[in-house]
């Protein structure tokens, strides 16, 4: 009886030993145009003018996304279907964009909308080399790491922030390998930066198990790196900005 008394007061002390590591974080992805134009050496100094002029109103685009996770798993998508600016005058469909994580099974398998195709990326798990540095910041009310790595195919910087409290390899976009979650992701000093807003733990099951049907062309990594790769070479000959059509 003393026994089973210390087990229920170990578990009323101890949630975490009962129950799994799982929730829901929501993201805010800030996306800087003006800088992202100003960053193509390609581009004449008339044809950023003429970019900033057309887009003055997207300068900075706003977008809500959410990850589900576990220990083992993560899902990574669009809060909603569509996107909306903050003032509610501009409104569109926000492309197909899913990012599927198996830690246990390490394998991926996204989802993603881009040149007018959508593409299902089904392949082994590889995580970034990162290099985690000793330096600290809050985010959400969680104290986090920083951590930096590269994109060698659009030739970006990243530095991610993640949280030891949350010991879970998750993380948004297609980042993760870190040994606690990805809070913020700064790609290429602020051209894009994507920061959590809100943590909720609790069961996410139904949320990760949910799948749905999708046609698209499949491919692996490899493919669709090439697919980038090939993009954005053709943009640079052509003097055009490449990421109208795929994602920063």
């Amino acid at each position: 009886m003393k026994r089973i008394l210390l087990l229920i007061f170990l578990l009323s002390a101890f949630p975490t030993i009962a129950q799994k590591l799982e929730g829901v974080v929501t993201y805010e992805r800030t996306q800087d145009f003006a800088k992202i134009l100003a960053r193509l050496p390609f581009l004449s100094l008339d044809q950023k003018e003429r970019m900033k002029a057309s887009y003055k109103n997207f300068s900075e685009s706003k977008h809500k996304l959410v990850l589900y996770f576990n220990e083992d798993q993560s899902l990574y998508t669009n809060e909603d279907e569509y996107w909306r600016s903050e003032d509610g005058r501009y409104s569109s469909r926000n492309s197909d964009y899913i990012i599927r994580r198996d830690f246990k099974q390490e394998t991926k398998s996204d989802v993603i909308e881009m040149l007018g195709k959508t593409y299902l990326v089904e392949d082994s798990l590889k995580t970034p080399q990162w290099k985690i540095l000793n330096q600290l910041k809050d985010i959400a009310g969680h104290i986090c790491m920083k951590a930096e790595t590269e994109d060698p195919i659009r030739g970006q910087k990243i530095v991610a922030w993640f949280a030891q409290d949350i010991p879970v390899s998750a993380g948004p976009e297609q980042y993760s390998g870190l040994p606690g979650l990805i809070l913020e992701l700064d790609i290429n000093d602020g051209d894009a930066v994507v920061t959590a807003t809100k943590i909720d733990l609790r069961d996410v099951s139904k949320e990760l198990t949910a799948s749905k049907k999708i046609k698209g062309k499949k491919i692996k990594t490899a493919d669709y790196d090439k697919i980038i790769k090939d993009h954005i070479q053709s943009s640079i000959k052509a003097q055009e900005n490449p990421y109208w059509g795929i994602r920063y």
